[in-house]
């Protein structure tokens, strides 16, 4: 099974852009999302220096219009995308990426997101000085209890030995001067404490905007970084598009739910490189690559031809799967030989930190359940098979 993962801010570089607008139609692409973000994304992706691309309200439509128009190097037609990819998702500003990968949004939606978002969190960062710095090692306990000690949040846990903290410049410096036992403080070169109440007021800024956007539900499976639930609805996709500006990206769990549906091969997108590094760590045995210039293109189109799966769809299926949403333990709701609605909850999967609704996206009769009540269930695993019907569906 192929994943298609997209990096957050930080993992843009001076030119990394440069490569790519060699490759036809690339330019111009790009300089159509360019005039929708209202941003010269070309000179910020080739000239640019550090300082400017790491301005938020710069650095994040680079990172997903870049993104966006790598994928039409890996697949010609969207559709194509959509049968060989088994899961996608996005850390943090990447999860625009993925979302409108995914068929959520349309590219330009996406572009006039992430504008905001980044102007919206650019605007929270100025109100006092904040920042953020990964630390590195240390016992998982004890980096966490450090954080708490210090007033700071875990705005990112990457993975067990990978957690950014984010907070006040006082309290990051705090941090440094007392860090966890056999752990490393370094800060990172971000202009706020992203993914914590500090940006609320783009929160609110970007909430207001969803309310006019008009949304589609993922045509593949869609990873959430905020909890590594596959999300199947596309307002909730975009309601947690907008809350995950102030809570905590959860890029640990999205691996686990990897690992869970048989991840076997794993690309990362532009501007590439942080996001395979932690798959090669956190999942041994899948291939792993992260696509950084177009000579990586051959490899790519490997990887979706050996891991992808190009299987034709039917138009008119005879029957829908409902599948889970995450790990844990299965409590049904409705009856076999009933008949359920779009959008109604027909069961419930409890993990040791909350409870998951599981909803019918599609409605129609049911057939059968595949899994029983108190049964340990895996993301993505299929538990009930629906009969669609003029009616409900």
């Amino acid at each position: 099974m192929l994943v298609i993962v997209a990096p957050g801010q930080g993992s843009q570089t001076p030119g990394f852009l440069s490569p790519w607008l060699e490759l036809p139609g690339f330019r111009a692409r790009m300089e159509w999302l360019a005039a929708v973000a209202s941003l010269d994304l070309v000179a910020h992706g080739t000239t640019s220096d550090a300082d400017t691309i790491r301005d938020t309200a710069v650095a994040q439509p680079l990172i997903v219009g870049s993104g966006l128009i790598s994928l039409l190097a890996l697949f010609d037609h969207p559709a194509d995308g959509f049968r060989a990819v088994g899961a996608g998702a996005g850390h943090s500003v990447g999860e625009i990426t993925a979302a409108s990968a995914a068929g959520v949004l349309s590219a330009e939606q996406a572009m006039v997101f992430v504008r905001e978002r980044g102007k919206g969190m650019a605007a929270a960062s100025a109100v006092r000085p904040t920042g953020m710095s990964a630390v590195l090692g240390g016992d998982p306990d004890e980096v966490l209890a450090a954080l708490q000690r210090q007033g700071l949040t875990p705005a990112n846990v990457n993975s067990a030995g990978q957690v950014v903290a984010a907070g006040t410049t006082e309290q990051l410096q705090a941090l440094r001067e007392d860090p966890p036992a056999k752990a490393r403080v370094v800060p990172l070169q971000v202009a706020g404490a992203f993914h914590t109440e500090h940006m609320a007021p783009a929160v609110d800024r970007l909430g207001g905007y969803a309310r006019a956007i008009s949304v589609h539900d993922p045509r593949t499976t869609l990873v959430s970084n905020r909890d590594g639930a596959i999300v199947q609805e596309g307002r909730e996709v975009l309601q947690r598009l907008v809350s995950q500006v102030s809570n905590p990206v959860r890029w640990d769990l999205c691996m686990q739910t990897f690992a869970d549906l048989g991840v076997t091969g794993l690309i990362e997108i532009p501007p590439a490189g942080t996001l395979a590094g932690l798959a090669k760590r956190a999942l041994p045995g899948v291939e792993v690559l992260a696509l950084k210039a177009p000579d990586d293109l051959d490899a790519a189109h490997r990887m979706i031809r050996e891991h992808g799966s190009l299987e034709e769809s039917s138009v008119t299926p005879s029957w829908r799967l409902v599948v889970s949403p995450v790990k844990g333990a299965l409590t049904t709701l409705v009856d076999t030989e009933t008949d359920v609605t779009p959008g109604q909850v027909v069961a419930s999967v409890a993990t040791r930190r909350d409870t998951h609704e599981v909803v019918a996206v599609h409605g129609g009769h049911v057939i059968e359940w595949l899994a029983e009540d108190g049964d340990p269930v895996a993301p993505g695993q299929p538990l009930l098979r629906l009969h669609p019907t003029e009616d409900v569906t």
